[in-house]
């Protein structure tokens, strides 16, 4: 079981929630770890919706209904628990911190990263989701991430870094077009003054990331986060040890991938290409 630690302040929806989940637990006489092994979630979960941490999943909701008595209390205050429509369950957390961070490193090996993406390109890949996307999900979706991609020009002071991988732009996502205009915005957001936008070439011996994506950031208060995803779920730590790695790895990819200006003729080369 991966540990999640640190996670970001939450908020009062999720606190009011934890604190009726803690209420009616200490009303029946159960410790964490007992009505974590009655709902069959650990107690460090437990501990985290309790303290408003963490989204309850509705499978908690459902299990601690009917371990804390089948009042509906839980059902009705899981209802105003505020989540944000667009955005995964298992990375809202991660886009709250990254909404104030004053640092932001993206590695991706996979796609374009969501904060660089083009609508078009955005929307195709929502249409290439298994199970499928309704129109309305596509919509919601894409409105999520457009609010996200302002960051880049509402936030100036914050340091953006994103190493891509060749092979991503390569692949043509969407099509000829879509690419070509996906390429198009890279060059035009690597001209703002803080962001930096380096291409991982694809023949290259020496790799430090090969593990898979990340990403890291810092807070106004200058702690530190990091955050990897894959197909289905993703990973929130602070944990000095596990950060400290991936800062590291970063930092070994930034002087591997493609300088900035290089990354600028490597990307107009791509697209001439296309």
């Amino acid at each position: 079981m991966a540990v999640e630690s640190g996670e970001p302040e939450s908020s009062d929806s999720l606190r009011t929630f934890g604190a009726v989940v803690q209420g009616l637990r200490e009303h029946h006489g159960l410790s964490r770890e007992e009505l974590g092994d009655v709902v069959g979630f650990s107690k460090h979960t437990v501990a985290s919706v309790e303290l408003g941490r963490r989204m309850p999943d509705e499978e908690f909701v459902e299990a601690a209904e009917g371990a804390l008595g089948n009042t509906g209390a839980l059902r009705r205050a899981a209802g105003f628990v505020e989540r944000q429509a667009g955005l995964a369950t298992w990375f809202q957390r991660w886009a709250r911190l990254e909404a104030t961070a004053i640092t932001l490193y993206v590695y991706e090996s996979r796609m374009i990263p969501g904060l660089l993406q083009t609508e078009a390109y955005a929307r195709h890949l929502f249409t290439q989701q298994l199970p499928p996307m309704d129109d309305d999900q596509i919509e919601v979706n894409w409105a999520a991430r457009a609010k996200r991609q302002r960051l880049l020009r509402e936030r100036p002071n914050t340091n953006f870094s994103f190493i891509i991988e060749e092979h991503t732009l390569r692949r043509q996502t969407g099509g000829g077009q879509i690419t070509r205009d996906a390429v198009d915005h890279l060059l035009e957001i690597g001209e703002l003054r803080n962001i930096e936008i380096q291409v991982m070439p694809t023949v290259r011996a020496s790799h430090a990331g090969l593990d898979g994506p990340i990403q890291l950031l810092e807070t106004p208060q200058n702690k530190w986060f990091a955050y990897c995803e894959g197909q289905r779920g993703g990973l929130l730590t602070s944990d000095a040890k596990e950060v400290s790695i991936l800062h590291m790895r970063y930092a070994r990819m930034l002087s591997q991938a493609q300088r900035p200006e290089d990354s600028t003729s490597l990307l107009r080369q791509i697209r001439g290409d296309l």
